[in-house]
């Protein structure tokens, strides 16, 4: 059995971690400090109709232990549902995910930008405005992911109109600008769209 040792690391990394190691190994078990990371790492075990059993071992120490042998209820399930065009494109309009607190909205956005270079089917494209656009400069944290998702041939875009609002242009390091006409028939072409 492998073991993982993903204590202090935040979502979406033990899944990552998880995924990949149930990639070469059986069965797996993960040490996580919070019930959240073992939840998020039953619906992965869910997902992959996989066998999961998790024990608090302390107030902040879990562990979860994930198998290929064993096969949940939902597996049946999953194997009877049609298949979706896999095809998808992400729109990212700000430096910031979701309503709140912007520090964590910061955090947020940066998970999902590295969650995207991790995932089974890559997007065919990412198009970014506004404040987005922000992620294509090389001082951005997220500049490693999207170049990464670019060398995996995901198409990157950024609002030309936006790189230039925010003195941008001449910085974006990744991907390529595009006008607004182009995005529109981007987004109306896409069969899913997926915003954070």
């Amino acid at each position: 059995m492998e073991k993982i040792n993903a204590l202090g690391e935040a979502c979406p990394v033990p899944v990552i971690k998880a995924k990949k190691a149930l990639v070469e190994h059986d069965k797996v078990e993960i040490k996580v400090d919070n019930e959240i990371a073992t939840q998020n790492l039953k619906k992965l075990a869910e997902q992959k109709g996989y066998g999961y059993a998790t024990q608090q071992l302390a107030l902040k120490e879990y562990s979860v232990i994930i198998s290929k042998n064993e096969t949940s209820p939902e597996a049946v399930l999953e194997e009877t549902r049609p298949q979706l065009d896999e095809a998808y494109t992400v729109v990212i309009d700000t430096d910031c995910m979701g309503r709140g607190d912007d520090k964590l909205g910061a955090t947020l956005i940066k998970g999902f930008i590295y969650a995207l270079t991790e995932q089974d089917r890559l997007p065919s494209r990412v198009i970014m405005y506004n404040g987005g656009v922000h992620f294509t400069v090389e001082a951005s944290d997220s500049f490693e992911d999207l170049t990464r998702l670019a060398n995996d041939g995901v198409e990157i875009y950024a609002c030309g109109a936006c790189t230039d609002y925010y003195g941008l242009t001449e910085k974006v390091k990744v991907g390529e600008i595009t006008n607004m006409y182009r995005i529109v028939e981007m987004m109306r072409e896409a069969s899913r769209i997926v915003k954070p």
